[in-house]
């Protein structure tokens, strides 16, 4: 069991008080949710390409030791030393050791969610090693040691004034500057330095291909071609669930993912490795970590189809408007309030909670996961693990009780109609409720429905 963190609503709470920046947080990435939407409805089959993506992965969970294994024997037939990693603690030996046999201290890497899900950069690091983000958020996150707070956009929590002063301190820039094209700039040298120094490179991978051996790794920065073109090693790092069957079906993903993320047609890089690079290595390290469990559970298994677009963080009303950092997980947001208590409930309670179960974030879904349905379905499964603090279960039986008893629900009708108009507002409002800290109690109206249907029956009778 992992150590204990802050609850999302004690965290969001430290993100919502400063009320400017929740504001700009909210309206960014409401911005990139409405330049999917207008992606989308570009694309007439819009609704058939998802359907086809979700019984793809579907199809492929169904059958993915049969499609793993074919997918060892082309990659290794075109030259790849295939690598199997049981979980975190195997990937970053797998990794180290591959380093460790080369000589080598200095390596660049490409955003990769599963290795910020490993936590391979602080292994690294305690080895000697030299890891360098080359992704420009990545790298921004890097700089501040912070985790990324979004799955596609990094560093959207920071403004553009936070980084000028950032790279004023990391790389000398003018002080105070805050243009984006000068900063951009200016990360580019300093990251081109490291390329050329690089003794390894390393990626993620968006998706592999079972029948041709392949690799297909998306970026809009061209860093991940650049970091593994010019080393001789490049190790790419994927989750079991990267998988599709064939090369065709591939196409169906390339289409939805860039629409779904960024609004964008296709990925400005959409890069495939078959093999290494003349007199280089290439090596695959397939990951679990968890993964197999998750197939296995009828409930949450669909949530293997994610294909980390970040499509339902950006229309998520509570992640717009509480910020990345206040889930304390890898993957935030509605896909991640479904993951991260796979892996460890009394943890993650608050997650399932921290959702409004509106159903964007399954509207927009490119695979059609049924985020809002599981997070639902997450609240009971946390009640009956009795993964929640007593306080909530209590005030859960409480509010049970008097719900299922129309004697009860009715006495506490009349009770709260006849005297919350006349209590002091601290009764309600106090440091025991912690409901009310961010809620107001609407007013009361003066009768029930009960009341006002019988007088209109009543008076209907009258006639």
């Amino acid at each position: 069991m992992g150590t204990a963190v802050r609850s999302h609503p004690l965290e969001a709470a430290d993100f919502v008080a400063n009320d400017s920046r929740m504001h700009w947080h909210d309206k960014a990435l409401w911005f990139v949710r409405a330049k999917r939407d207008k992606a989308a409805a570009s694309v007439p089959e819009w609704e058939q390409l998802r359907e086809a993506a979700s019984q793809i992965k579907l199809h492929t969970l169904s059958r993915l030791p049969e499609y793993l294994e074919e997918f060892e024997r082309n990659a290794t037939r075109l030259g790849a030393v295939v690598h199997w990693a049981r979980d975190a603690e195997d990937h970053n030996r797998i990794v180290l050791e591959i380093l460790k046999k080369h000589g080598i201290r200095r390596i660049v890497k490409s955003k990769s969610m599963l290795t910020e899900e490993c936590h391979l950069n602080p292994h690294l690091e305690k080895n000697g090693i030299e890891v360098v983000d080359t992704d420009l958020g990545e790298r921004i996150v890097q700089f501040r040691n912070e985790p990324p707070s979004h799955i596609v956009l990094p560093a959207i929590h920071i403004k553009k004034e936070e980084v000028g002063e950032l790279f004023h301190d990391r790389l000398g820039t003018e002080k105070g500057a805050s243009d984006p094209t000068y900063l951009t700039e200016a990360a580019r040298g300093h990251l081109r330095d490291k390329f050329m120094n690089a003794e390894a490179g390393m990626t993620g991978v968006n998706f592999a291909v079972a029948e041709t051996g392949g690799v297909v790794v998306c970026t809009n920065e061209g860093n991940a071609d650049l970091g593994v073109s010019l080393p001789r090693i490049h190790i790419a790092c994927m989750g079991i669930e990267k998988l599709v069957p064939r090369t065709q079906d591939l196409a169906v993903f390339t289409r939805l993912l860039a629409r779904s993320a960024t609004g964008q047609p296709i990925t400005t890089y959409t890069s495939h490795f078959h093999g290494p690079i003349p007199g280089g290595e290439l090596h695959i390290v397939l990951v679990d970590n968890g993964r197999s469990q998750f197939r296995e559970s009828e409930e949450y298994r669909s949530s293997l189809k994610c294909i980390r677009c970040g499509a339902c963080l950006n229309t998520c009303p509570i992640f717009r408007r509480s910020g990345g950092h206040s889930y304390h997980a890898v993957i935030p947001g509605p896909i991640g309030s479904v993951l991260a208590p796979l892996r460890e409930p009394k943890k993650y309670y608050s997650l399932p909670y921290a959702c409004s179960l509106c159903g964007s974030c399954s509207d927009v879904c490119p695979v059609k996961i049924p985020l809002h349905q599981m997070l639902l379905t997450w609240r009971g499964d946390l009640a009956a693990q009795k993964a929640l603090p007593w306080t909530k279960r209590a005030m859960m039986k409480c509010g049970s009780l008097v719900l299922r008893n129309t004697w009860m629900y009715t006495l506490a009708g009349k009770l709260a109609r006849t005297f919350m108009p006349w209590m002091p507002r601290w009764t309600l409002y106090n440091p025991l409720n912690a409901w009310g800290k961010h809620r107001e109690v609407p007013s009361f109206p003066p009768h029930s429905f009960r009341e006002l249907y019988r007088k209109r029956q009543q008076k209907n009778h009258g006639r």
